[in-house]
């Protein structure tokens, strides 16, 4: 910035404050329409009320369907922290013949419109494991969302790592470590915060995806962001689905703080 003169910085500065306001004016109006007396979301509120809190804190579909995502997000998490985990040493710490093309084929589904991973996810199902008996369920709803999840992971461990280079790992085996001793004693240490960082995104993630879920959950699996999707245009649910997302929206912000706090500590700690 101090580059730019002043007219540039203040139209960097103008064209940041429309980027802020188009982002989070329509998140501040879902939280200011939760607490809309009018079922219409007339603005300005002809008045406030609790009374859609309530119902929402009573309602058992969105009660259901949020414990539904939160196993799908754990689980998925969970699935993209080992094997994303793994992808990345591999990567970063081995050179063999299609190392680069692995690279690209990790990535690549974060890369990939969603219906297109969720169309190929759900043929792949029910068309060529179908006939053993695998069905659209619980299961695929984490298969499909660990397959973006991985990235997240992988990503950030592999930034890590890069960083971090080899000198330290290198010393701790010169001076007899065996290599379980240099991982837990020497890397973990450094990769904890990549790795916490990766979990909390990837569960981010997962928690809100509706496209792949749409494609992979079936009949009877229901997220939150289908029940969000489903009961939008009901009338009669339409202000408890304002109160879900005003409740989202505050709760989406608690995983991104972590892991900023958790990637930023942890160069801060090296430095």
């Amino acid at each position: 910035m101090k580059l730019l003169s002043t007219p540039a910085r203040i139209v960097v500065g103008l064209c940041m404050a429309v980027g802020l306001v188009i982002l989070y004016v329509p998140l501040l109006l879902i939280v200011l329409n939760s607490f809309n007396s009018s079922r219409t979301f007339s603005f300005p509120p002809p008045g406030f009320t609790l009374q859609w809190w309530v119902d929402a804190f009573h309602s058992r579909g969105a009660a259901d369907a949020l414990g539904t995502s939160v196993i799908a997000g754990l689980c998925a998490s969970a699935i993209a922290l080992v094997l994303g985990t793994m992808a990345a040493f591999a990567v970063q710490r081995f050179r063999f013949f299609g190392r680069q093309s692995i690279n690209f084929l990790v990535v690549l589904p974060i890369t990939l419109p969603g219906v297109v991973t969720g169309i190929a996810l759900a043929s792949t199902f029910t068309t060529v494991l179908g006939p053993v008996g695998v069905t659209l369920g619980m299961a695929t709803v984490i298969i499909g969302h660990a397959t973006f999840c991985i990235v997240i992971v992988y990503n950030n461990v592999q930034a890590r790592l890069r960083r971090m280079g080899t000198s330290l790992e290198e010393a701790s085996g010169d001076l007899g470590a065996r290599g379980w001793q240099t991982f837990l004693w020497v890397t973990l240490p450094q990769v904890r915060g990549a790795l916490a960082a990766g979990v909390l995104l990837a569960f981010a993630l997962s928690f809100d995806e509706i496209v792949v879920t749409t494609f992979t959950a079936g009949p009877a699996v229901q997220t939150l962001p289908i029940w969000i999707f489903q009961n939008l245009f009901r009338p009669n649910q339409a202000p408890v689905v304002n109160v879900v997302a005003a409740v989202l929206t505050i709760l989406a912000i608690i995983p991104v703080w972590i892991s900023q706090r958790l990637a930023g500590d942890s160069v801060s700690s090296r430095v």
